[in-house]
């Protein structure tokens, strides 16, 4: 079974049970508010949707979900580390794969786990679901089975048939291998390839570098039983006598010598260092198996300092994952109606995934990596999964391979328009935390929480030390600790997972105190009050720890009033030079985009001057998440439609901020509406600084500030990040009393990459 740890297991199983189980649910799309929208909807209206298909069955693209929606069909027999599991047991991975195509490019999926273990059985279930889907794919069937179930369907059905397992591997794994012999200047036919595998991945990977131009009498390929020979009998089918080869040798150490490619789809462990020394100069090592790879690639590398690695895992550089592909290949084939992802779709998939590792990455995305993103080399073969740029590479290439091979029902008209439509997707997508995680991870760094006691600092710890993002530090009573890790099951221990201060006995006490009393006596803070605080105000010690540098960046605000927080941080952390106030940010994630809105916490009611300052510090935050921003200055006047006391402070920020930050798109003042609709923004004053949907929000004052983040949170069902403090001279940020687990890991990433964005 999975060797996945008893509190990562226990976390899935609350992630999954709670607030409702499981992870889908089916959204209806269209309003049905009164009488006459049943009657559209459902009987009598219906009726001339139904006609409509009878006339022209292409009309089903037009009048139904279809066209966007596709099966992910598994009957449980090789699920991924877990083996033959059954088709029940399936089903939390189908709903987990269903959960990528959407977040991913924007695809509908019903998750169908089949009772259908005999070839006949299957293929005749899932061919008699063709009217429902506009593709299907299949997922987790034991290999030899699956090449026939996927042959005969492809050739029976006339949508999109695709066994990610095998053609996912196998695309990525084609891209790694395209840009390594670019790097090696070499050529694949002359190269000789070890498999380590011979199952649905391993047999795609090399069908492809055949057809990439590798030569079958240079592939050697090993399985539990030893090298694939001829008149071998243990173990065998067609697909992989393929690859038999007339020899002697009987193990993979046998047949290593002088390899230029490893391809790994086995276990963990089986390439072994002195094998790895005995490779081609320059070798390409694909260790996929996951956790473990085939050989670990600091292993690799004591022997072999100029070998390209690529593995399955997400902490080593050059990712094979299959979610790099298999969203972004069904959104083009879905978007000109294909009939098929032939091998002309495939190959242009390969070729968009290996010229993206090539390009010079966008400033958008190396910003959202700290402008560290590396560029094209051997460790740098394969995009990252969280290239926001995947979808608008990959898509249109299958979507062109598609037309260009008369497979496509829907061929695309006007391909600037489609490439719009794809970036307004990935505007939306909701995965803007990825690069913050991803960036955070490069460089970590120590997070002091205040209230460390708390059952979701706890669990947060337990996640952040798992994600590798930051050091924490937790402000607890080492005993009340113990206790609590083992009560909720946390694997965390203090001194070997993170550090402690114990409140009532640390060394530092006097050297905290001397410091506040320096740092606050100027604001009413006698040396008795900063003893007591000392010992019984865990945000005093946090922000004392930041301030002294014993920490990089603290949260706090759990427990008790924000404005009393907001004090000791003041007081103590200080504002940053230059900056006269401080101000909060709260970034909403919604499905129809993500929206930061300022000011959600500290100043009532702010200047023209002070709207301004906190636009350009709201701005520079923005830009860490990889995102441009584009800030609307809101009022209930739009560009001079009214005059009122409110209406002039927005109209005097925006005109500060055209002096100060020329650069910055900004404009108002304008009403939300006009905010978050481009086209009543262009009716209204079609000379506006700002394009296309504002995504900084600036309210005129606390009270609306606040009043639309709630209602956002509520009635959008819009996931919270924040609030984010800005303005403080180190990284220091008040979370609320309903932050959950999950936020607070949010906000630790955006701790740690404002705490690296000092340096």
């Amino acid at each position: 079974m999975s060797n996945i740890s008893e509190d990562l297991k226990s976390g899935a199983l609350v992630y999954h049970r709670m607030p409702r189980p499981g992870k889908l649910e089916i959204q209806a799309t269209k309003p049905l508010g009164n009488q006459r929208d049943l009657a559209l909807a459902y009987s009598p209206g219906v009726a001339a949707a139904c006609e409509a298909i009878v006339a022209d069955p292409l009309q089903a693209a037009e009048l139904t979900t279809r066209a966007n929606l596709v099966a992910v069909v598994s009957n449980g027999t090789a699920v991924l580390g877990l083996g033959n599991i059954g088709p029940l047991a399936s089903k939390p991975v189908m709903e987990g794969k269903a959960v990528l195509f959407k977040k991913f490019a924007g695809i509908d999926v019903f998750d169908i786990e089949l009772a259908a273990t005999e070839i006949d059985h299957l293929v005749e279930t899932v061919a008699a679901l063709e009217p429902t889907f506009g593709g299907i794919n299949l997922e987790d069937i034991k290999a030899p089975e699956c090449f026939e179930v996927e042959k005969r369907l492809r050739e029976r059905m006339k949508i999109p048939v695709f066994h990610d397992d095998q053609h996912g591997t196998a695309i990525i794994v084609g891209a790694a291998v395209r840009n390594a012999l670019e790097i090696g200047n070499r050529k694949i036919e002359d190269l000789k390839i070890v498999a380590s595998g011979a199952g649905a991945a391993a047999m795609a990977c090399l069908n492809l570098l055949v057809t990439l131009g590798a030569r079958r009498e240079n592939i050697w390929v090993c399985d539990i039983e030893g090298v694939v020979y001829e008149g071998r009998e243990t173990l065998m089918d067609p697909y992989k006598a393929v690859y038999a080869q007339k020899t002697d040798a009987r193990t993979l150490g046998e047949v290593i010598d002088g390899a230029h490619i490893f391809l790994g789809v086995s276990a963990g462990g089986v390439l072994k260092p002195d094998m790895v020394a005995r490779m081609a100069d320059r070798p390409l090592i694909l260790a996929l198996a996951n956790p473990t790879p085939e050989i670990m690639p600091e292993e690799a590398r004591a022997v072999r300092p100029d070998a390209m690695i690529c593995t399955g895992r997400s902490d080593f550089p050059n990712q094979v994952n299959n979610v790099l592909c298999f969203p972004y290949i069904f959104r083009g084939a879905l978007d000109v109606g294909a009939t098929d992802i032939n091998a002309e779709m495939k190959m242009a998939a390969v070729e968009a995934i290996a010229a993206l590792a090539r390009e010079t990455p966008s400033d958008v995305v190396a910003r959202a990596y700290g402008g560290e993103t590396r560029s094209f080399g051997p460790d740098s073969i394969i995009p990252s999964p969280f290239d926001p740029r995947l979808i608008l590479r990959i898509a249109p290439a299958v979507a062109k391979a598609a037309m260009d091979t008369g497979v496509a029902t829907r061929p695309i008209a006007d391909f600037d328009a489609y490439l719009d439509k794809l970036d307004h997707f990935v505007f939306r997508s909701g995965f803007i935390m990825r690069p913050l995680f991803a960036r955070a991870k490069q460089d970590k760094k120590r997070v002091i929480y205040a209230e460390g006691e708390d059952e979701r600092v706890l669990r947060a710890a337990q996640a952040v030390v798992e994600e590798g993002i930051a050091r924490p530090i937790l402000v607890a009573r080492p005993s009340v600790l113990e206790t609590r890790l083992q009560r909720f099951g946390l694997s965390i221990r203090p001194g070997q997972d993170f550090d402690v201060v114990n409140p009532e006995d640390d060394p530092r006490y006097r050297d905290f105190v001397r410091s506040y009393i320096e740092i606050a006596g100027r604001r009413g803070v006698t040396p008795d009050a900063a003893r007591t605080l000392v010992r019984t105000s865990s945000t005093v010690i946090s922000a004392l720890a930041v301030k002294k540098g014993e920490a990089d960046a603290m949260l706090c605000g759990i427990e008790g009033r924000f404005s009393r927080h907001l004090r000791h941080v003041r007081d103590i952390i200080g504002l940053a030079p230059g900056v006269r106030e401080l101000a909060a940010l709260s970034l909403l994630i919604t499905p129809k985009g993500n929206f930061f809105i300022c000011d959600t916490q500290v100043q009532t009611e702010p200047t023209a001057s002070d709207l301004a300052e906190m636009t350009i510090l709201a701005a520079a935050h923005v830009r860490r998440f990889g995102i441009e921003p584009k800030v609307a200055l809101l009022s209930h006047s739009n560009f001079g439609s009214n005059d009122t006391a409110c209406a002039r402070r927005m109209r005097g920020a925006y005109e500060l901020l055209a002096e100060r930050a020329p650069e910055l798109e900004v404009d108002g003042e304008m009403q939300a509406e006009a905010a978050l609709l481009p086209d009543i923004r262009e009716r209204i004053y079609p000379h506006s600084r700002l394009s296309g949907v504002a995504n900084v929000l600036v309210m005129p004052d606390l009270d609306a500030a606040d009043i639309a983040y709630n209602m956002i949170k509520v009635l959008g069902d819009a996931l919270p990040v924040g609030p984010i403090l800005m303005g403080t001279a180190r990284p220091a940020h008040i979370l609320g009393p309903t932050v959950t687990a999950r936020g607070i890991v949010n906000m630790t990433a955006v701790a740690v990459v404002e705490a690296q964005s000092e340096l």
